[in-house]
């Protein structure tokens, strides 16, 4: 692998409340998946987070939620309709594609944000409702996906294009799922740990479980949480171990679709 994309979620501030390092973030990433209202964000962090990323030559994407702002959209919502988890994402792809036109830049990507993705992840109804969202909206939109998910199915039943991820920060099970948050190192907090994961992964072609298990998987784009409080020394650590292996970042690509 020459070239991978390096991603990050921002814009979930929302009103007096902040979160995360935007500004920092931007200088170091290709992708950013912004919030659209439904588990953070407005419309002036949407505004000035797209206005960023245009300024910094970074690429942008919907990042929708189950409208979940009092749990940051970590709390699993049960009993939704596929039809209507449908309608909620082209809505909030919408709501960023307006702001986006208003700034001369254009929403490329579309990735599922906290419990809205895990669900997606393991089940077929949802993540098949989340594609057809984007393919009524813009059938060019990239679809990121978990690798070797329902995520990723979805989006090749679907032919959409497609980014498969792995994360930076995120454990991950022998199943190839992410480790609960709620389990003890769910989360890795250490720069030159995840870094070094990471490369591991991307060298391999494979997401490394948390017992040492390689499941196999085509990787596209690399995620760093931006609301881990290490996520600017860890995203700078990761693309310094990254392009010192020869791997350049770039925006993410169309695979698939």
């Amino acid at each position: 692998m020459d070239a991978i994309d390096l991603n990050c979620d921002m814009g979930e501030s929302f009103g007096a409340w902040k979160m995360g390092s935007d500004a920092e973030m931007l200088k170091i990433v290709s992708s950013a998946n912004i919030a659209c209202g439904f588990h953070a964000g407005d419309p002036l962090v949407m505004f000035e987070t797209v206005a960023r990323a245009k300024e910094n030559g970074v690429g942008i994407g919907a990042h929708p939620s189950f409208l979940d702002v009092w749990g940051f959209g970590r709390r699993m919502i049960q009993g939704e309709r596929p039809e209507d988890i449908e309608k909620a994402v082209v809505y909030q792809i919408g709501a960023l594609m307006g702001v986006a036109r208003a700034l001369g830049h254009r929403v490329g990507h579309v990735k599922a944000h906290g419990a809205l993705a895990n669900l997606a992840a393991v089940d077929r109804a949802t993540a098949l409702a989340i594609g057809r969202a984007i393919a009524a909206v813009d059938r060019d939109l990239v679809y990121v996906v978990m690798a070797g998910t329902e995520l990723e199915r979805a989006a090749a039943e679907l032919n959409l294009p497609m980014a498969r991820e792995i994360y930076a920060d995120r454990a991950y099970d022998d199943t190839g799922n992410l480790v609960s948050r709620k389990l003890p190192g769910a989360v890795l907090h250490d720069p030159e740990e995840a870094a070094e994961r990471v490369l591991a992964m991307v060298r391999e072609g494979a997401i490394i479980s948390q017992s040492g298990r390689r499941i196999p998987v085509a990787i596209d784009t690399v995620c760093v949480h931006g609301d881990n409080p290490a996520a600017v020394r860890m995203a700078t650590r990761v693309r310094e171990r990254l392009e010192a292996a020869g791997i350049a970042i770039r925006p993410m690509a169309r695979h698939g679709g």
